[in-house]
């Protein structure tokens, strides 16, 4: 029987289903309003564990066989250790040597160092992942090998998932800097210090069971907890977790590119224009080149000013540590720590405040932290002239990157995204962007090396802009200006297959990725 699709809010045509499971089309912004009650987990006894309170078993493989591994469950791992991580191909191998067949694997990101899994998604021990997928995997994925369809949602998509039951962990491996046998568990301290655990918050609150596996084991108590261990059922100690040098490397940089320094340049000054740079203003960049860039100019601007920030969202780093030292800043509100200097201002200054994606992003909850932010700077791999973005795929269709944070923080006040107008004289911006990530409704500002586009709903801004100094353009200029360089580029030839969903942050479906035809 033909797979039946339905249209979108954004135009998008959708399965009704994704890998044999009834989806909800995107409907719009704000109008997909849930209901029902958080998924619960079944309950344990405390009358089922050590009395010591030494959960510590010998090796993952035995902690699984413990935990019930059984065919077609769903595995889950987080990746604070990015590129370094070292327990995810592990867990695979263990349960490959078991024999287990058709797993789900539900990781909040996988990296290039997760290449290895591939051999697991050939040999049927893995059916699909249900996670970002950067690299390697996005583009087996992309050529169609994955046996099941992808599903990548947003941090706080992910956590929204868990906690309504849209997706049911049986088996959570937590990998931990620092442990005791009790199962209480930080990311602050050890050889693989990472930061802070937030991304594994959720699975360790709603899996059916729960292995914290590290490589730093303290005795009790393991202060502080950032993962309770009233939640855990087995500990694991190995040599090694993660890579250090893969996890974090010193400092993250700023961009040398001139052009990218031109458009952190341009950023900065179009936010101070605007007022948004003001005495207790909030912010969100990332870790990328361009976004310290963006964030070293603001600092530039407050010193000048004589003013401070309430509070920086971050992925945190060198910059963002220095700025909080020096005042520039009140409070860090953390989600992934990037550098060494981000571990250790966490673990010292109780103004670098470790959060999850369930104060920051969860769309299911009382309100988060995004809409609180005043502006947040992002990237995009294409952005269209009715400004939806894309993140995911390249103009080539290959699905080669996570979502992460990025739909969550478009409901900040000011969302503005800082991009090159061409990438290997490919265009950006286009008449449609081969994935939509993000409706454009939700994104403002377009801000490139020639120009500046703001989005048309934004009245306000293009009124303060009216007469600015600054190169401010229309969006189908922007656009014309990269094909006069580049050339109109060709249409992507792509399969029919749906290999991938994307998620939008209430769960609805917003796009979907087809295979690449080669």
């Amino acid at each position: 029987m033909a797979e039946k699709f339905t249209k979108n809010a954004v135009g998008r045509m959708i399965p009704e289903k994704i890998n044999g499971k009834p989806v909800i089309p995107f409907q719009g912004v704000h109008k997909y309003i849930t209901d029902g009650k958080r998924y619960a987990p079944p309950l344990s006894s405390s009358a089922n564990f050590p009395e010591d309170g030494n959960k510590q078993v010998k090796d993952l493989k035995t902690a699984l066989k413990n935990a019930g591994i059984k065919d077609g469950m769903t595995i889950s791992t987080h990746h604070h250790f990015r590129n370094g991580d070292l327990i995810a191909n592990q867990i695979f191998q263990a349960a490959s040597e078991m024999g287990m067949k058709d797993l789900v694997w539900f990781p909040s990101a996988s990296f290039p160092c997760h290449e290895p899994i591939i051999d697991f998604l050939k040999d049927g021990t893995i059916h699909h992942i249900e996670g970002s997928m950067n690299g390697p995997l996005g583009r087996f994925a992309s050529q169609g090998h994955m046996r099941g369809a992808g599903v990548l949602r947003s941090h706080g998509g992910r956590y929204q998932a868990v906690q309504d039951g849209e997706v049911v962990i049986d088996i959570a491996v937590i990998a931990a800097p620092t442990a005791d046998s009790f199962g209480n568990a930080n990311g602050l301290t050890g050889e693989s210090a990472c930061g802070l655990l937030g991304f594994a918050l959720a699975d360790s609150q709603y899996a059916h069971k729960v292995i914290v596996v590290t490589d730093n084991l303290v005795p009790f108590p393991c202060i502080p907890w950032q993962i309770q261990g009233n939640y855990v059922d087995y500990v694991v100690e190995v040599d090694q977790i993660g890579i250090p040098d893969r996890i974090i490397s010193g400092t993250t940089r700023i961009t040398r590119s001139p052009d990218r320094l031109f458009i952190a340049e341009l950023t900065a000054k179009f936010c101070d224009e605007v007022g948004i740079i003001k005495d207790g203003f909030s912010f969100q960049a990332g870790a990328g080149g361009t976004s310290l860039a963006i964030g070293n100019y603001f600092g530039e601007i407050m010193r000048k000013k004589g003013i401070k920030a309430r509070f920086a969202r971050g992925g945190s780093n060198q910059y963002l540590v220095d700025m909080l030292e020096e005042g520039l800043i009140d409070y860090i509100l953390d989600g992934q720590t990037f550098d060494l200097a981000g571990v250790r201002s966490m673990r010292e200054n109780p103004h670098h405040v470790n959060t999850s994606p369930f104060t920051s992003y969860n769309y299911h909850g009382k309100g988060n932290f995004a809409g609180i932010v005043d502006v947040v700077i992002l990237g995009a791999t294409e952005v269209d002239v009715n400004y939806n973005a894309n993140v995911v795929t390249h103009s080539d269709g290959y699905l080669l990157h996570g979502i992460g944070g990025w739909q969550n923080c478009l409901f900040s006040k000011t969302v503005i995204l800082p991009i090159p107008l061409f990438r290997d004289r490919i265009p950006i911006i286009r008449d449609e962007v081969t994935t939509i990530c993000g409706p454009g409704e939700l994104i403002d500002v377009i801000v490139t090396e020639r120009g500046i586009a703001i989005n048309p709903r934004r009245k306000d801004l293009l009124e303060k802009t009216a007469n600015s100094k600054l190169p401010i353009m229309t969006i189908e200029e922007l656009k014309a200006e990269g094909e006069r360089i580049c050339g109109v580029p060709e249409p992507v030839k792509l399969g029919e297959r749906v290999i991938a969903a994307i998620n939008w942050v209430d769960g609805t479906v917003i796009d979907v990725v087809y295979q690449v035809i080669e």
